[in-house]
């Protein structure tokens, strides 16, 4: 009786476990096509790249340690892919055509590739092409979310997506060509000579209007434009598809605590995010669990990801507002308790400029591995050596380091006899100085031929001709008698500039095209904190740092074996980008050893921001947390700043790492990384 007791409890558990075991391990299959499809965004219809006839794509949900299998269906007349964003999986099923082994080119039309892979994570992730800019661009992604194997550690009543993203009627082709045949053809913030005579008319005193003259003269020097802070503006921003004037709402009822999985699935668009009246609880970054940070707004880059916890208790609409960094518009959505409800949408925040710490002027290598095969030396046109300067902007000399400006000397940057006659100009007015013809196509970025850029005296450039002539005397608050040399402004000036028009079509829609005003040039400042984002945040507000992210769960920490230089250059004026110097057709892979841990050293050398991704890891940012730094598959690295983020090579295959601005990585900013073995000779 015992004996056969015993017997029928173990069949009883065999079969048990037999029910339960493929439940755990297999998956559902999922099916997804690519096709092209009519949509209508604008009011226009365009022809879209759609996933299952969607935009975005749907939803795909997976569980943690899932056996997932996804056939993925290209009817798109030319050669497709999915990649599986920050998720870790085999490299032959990463989805990167070129890279990815055994991938070929992606999926060739009317063929169907199925992926298969364990699904060894969690959290909030996202799938989109890796073919072409075109295809993420016009509708090629969607989101995917993982859900835990164990109990999360935080609670909630509701849960949403909330997926920003951009939208073009134009043909992302053409958009390309447009930016090599002009990179500013999409900045419609350019600084004018109308916008000059305003700022001066209302700057509050005279050291002000010294510091807009400088700043006006160096940056015409160097053939840049701090309003150039973004390559494409006056997109049409989207939260899950939706136009702000279609409103995506998401229900609520008062006192419920409401997750929130924030995707930036954008092609070129860094968002600051803020519900105005509600505190936003982050317990999530790119996936992976945090200690729990309150904050009032948030700064992410293109493919970041941040799940927060809100709790609305007042029975009405809360608006979740995106601003583009260029404040060229809004991507909003809707938290109410009730459909229908609208929340008010804020003005738009002043519109950054690009000051010249945050350019740096920390150009050039510097010296450490490359981690190349071969050495590798830098293309010419993509970067400057670090040579002596001017005083640009008051700043003040500082060695290297974290956008240092090597050799800065103390003095003004303008010659003095040029200075002299604008003194007296200003001084006595003048004729209006002829409109000078647009200076021809100077590669920006090419440091190396820059007038200016030594202790040499400053050619006369156009802005000087504009300013010569101009009719000082009689703008309002200005000297009438002779001003003295330009000397050097006090640190931290902040100039009242009110420059540039606001003509993105969508903001002047949303914001009755009034011109928008932006921030003054930042002068007197060194080396800017590579962590902190200018979000034009009021006083008080508690603004979103890396260094408010710590991991909730230690990763494994070991001192990093060795530093790899990882300088973002580029060419602007020729819109090409690069890293140390090197666009991606012509530079070598990365090599890496398995199990070993590297130091990316990032210098940012270009006047934008890069969020930069990796495949088959994970990123992990030094913000100072030691074994909490948290676990990111994308970081962004601010302009003019420098950040060392560690490697842990822990996945043998060859990998993509690029950056994750679409058409900054199609223009050549990306590396292959290969992660392998020690040869057996040398074991």
């Amino acid at each position: 009786m015992r004996n056969s007791g015993l017997f029928g409890g173990a069949l009883l558990a065999i079969h048990l476990l037999a029910a339960i075991l493929p439940q755990m391990a297999a998956a559902a299959t999922h099916d997804l096509v690519l096709e092209r499809r009519a949509v209508n965004v604008t009011g226009r219809e365009r022809v879209g790249m759609l996933i299952n006839g969607q935009l975005p794509g749907p939803t795909l949900r997976l569980r943690e340690g899932e056996d997932a299998v996804i056939n993925v269906t290209n009817r798109l007349g030319e050669n497709a892919s999915i990649h599986w964003h920050g998720l870790i999986v085999p490299p032959e099923m990463d989805g990167v055509p070129g890279i990815s082994p055994g991938y070929g080119d992606g999926i060739r039309p009317g063929e169907t590739f199925t992926y298969r892979f364990k699904v060894k994570q969690a959290g909030t992730y996202w799938f989109h092409s890796h073919s072409s800019g075109a295809q993420e661009q016009l509708g090629i992604y969607a989101p995917l979310i993982i859900e835990p194997r164990e109990r999360e550690p935080f609670s909630y009543d509701r849960d949403y997506v909330i997926m920003f993203s951009d939208w073009t009627d134009e043909d992302p082709n053409r958009i390309i060509k447009n930016l090599k045949a002009d990179s500013s053809w999409y900045n419609f913030n350019r600084r004018t000579m109308a916008s000059l005579i305003q700022e001066l008319t209302e700057a509050p005193n005279r050291e002000a209007r010294r510091a807009i003259v400088e700043d006006r003269v160096t940056w015409d020097t160097m053939r840049m434009d701090p309003t150039d802070i973004a390559d494409i503006g006056g997109l049409t921003y989207l939260v899950n598809g939706q136009s702000p004037e279609r409103n995506f709402t998401a229900l609520f009822r008062p006192g419920e605590r409401i997750r929130l999985r924030f995707i930036n699935a954008s092609a070129m668009t860094y968002f600051d995010v803020r519900i105005p009246g509600l505190k936003m609880t982050v317990v999530q970054a790119d996936g992976n669990n945090v200690q729990p940070v309150r904050v009032d707004e948030f700064r992410f880059g293109n493919a970041e990801t941040f799940d927060v916890i809100v709790q609305p208790t007042e029975d009405r609409a809360y608006t979740i507002v995106g601003e583009p960094i260029d404040r060229t518009g809004f991507a909003r959505a809707t938290l109410a308790p009730r459909p229908g409800m609208v929340g008010a949408l804020p003005p738009h925040r002043l519109r950054p400029l690009v000051s010249m710490a945050e350019m740096g002027m920390n150009f050039g290598p510097k010296g450490y591995d490359r981690g190349t095969p071969l050495p590798e030396k830098d293309m010419p046109g993509h970067v400057v050596p670090e040579m002596p300067m001017g005083s640009m902007g008051g700043m003040s000399g500082e060695q290297g380091g974290q956008g240092g400006m090597s050799g800065m000397q103390g003095r003004g940057s303008m010659p003095p006899d040029d200075q002299s006659e604008m003194d007296r100009r200003m001084a006595k007015g003048g004729r209006q100085a002829k409109k000078p013809t647009r200076a021809p196509a100077t590669p920006r970025m090419n440091h190396g031929t820059m007038p200016g850029m030594s202790g040499a005296p400053t050619r006369q450039t156009a802005a000087w001709a504009q300013m010569a002539g101009m009719d000082h005397g009689s703008m309002a608050g200005m000297d009438q008698a002779g001003s003295p040399r330009l000397s050097t402004p006090q640190a931290g000036v902040l100039a009242s500039v009110h420059g540039g028009v606001q003509q993105g079509h969508q903001a002047y829609a949303l914001h009755g095209g009034e011109d928008m005003p932006n921030e003054g040039p930042l002068v007197g400042h060194g080396a800017t904190d590579p962590l902190v984002n200018r979000t034009g945040a009021p006083p008080g507000t508690r603004v979103l740092s890396y260094r408010d992210l710590k991991a909730l769960k230690p990763y494994p920490y070991k001192k990093y074996d060795r530093i790899i230089e990882m300088r973002l250059t580029g060419n602007m004026q020729r819109y090409f980008w690069s890293i140390n110097g090197r666009k991606f057709s012509e530079a070598q892979p990365i090599v890496l050893q398995l199990g070993e841990r590297v130091r990316f050293r990032f210098i940012n050398e270009t006047m934008m921001p890069h969020p930069m991704h990796i495949h088959g890891t994970w990123f992990l940012p030094d913000v100072g947390n030691g074994a909490r730094n948290p676990l990111k598959h994308t970081v962004n690295i601010n302009p003019g700043a420098t950040l060392d983020v560690d490697v842990p090579a822990d996945a043998e295959g060859p990998w993509a790492f690029h950056c994750h601005q679409l058409y900054h990585m199609e223009a050549g900013m990306m590396r292959k990384i290969v992660v392998q073995r020690q040869a057996a000779a040398q074991h």
